[in-house]
């Protein structure tokens, strides 16, 4: 069993930036693919970013590619995404994941694990 606790999320002006944070614990951590996925209002919940479990790999969702990044530490047992040039519509809950063993999670099949969400709200 993984819990995810994430944290980071709240209200920004568009342009700006926030850091998520994603703190695993349970089982080893650096076995597992992690990413981020996100869910607007009234929208199904998508992928954004994802990571392998060595750190050496990363993926993105075109509209947040060259905006985002994911990174990990697993000495920490953390995920995160960094979020720069924020629009209105990077409003969403914003959930961490986690996929099965050596499993990137790029898609909401590949996810073993979801934190709770934290929300972040992008004004214009």
């Amino acid at each position: 069993q993984v819990q995810l606790v994430e944290s980071g999320g709240g209200l920004v002006q568009a342009g700006g930036s926030l850091r998520l944070s994603c703190v695993a614990s349970g089982r080893t951590f650096s076995n597992y693919g992690m990413g981020w996925f996100r869910q607007a209002p009234g929208k199904e919940r998508e992928f954004v970013a994802a990571i392998s479990w060595g750190g050496t790999r990363t993926y993105y969702a075109d509209s947040v590619k060259d905006r985002f990044t994911i990174s990990r530490d697993n000495a920490k047992n953390a995920v995160y995404l960094q979020l720069n040039s924020l629009k209105p519509e990077d409003t969403a809950v914003y959930y961490c994941a986690a996929g099965g063993t050596s499993v990137v999670p790029t898609t909401a099949s590949r996810v073993d694990y979801w934190g709770k969400g934290t929300l972040v709200t992008v004004s214009s």
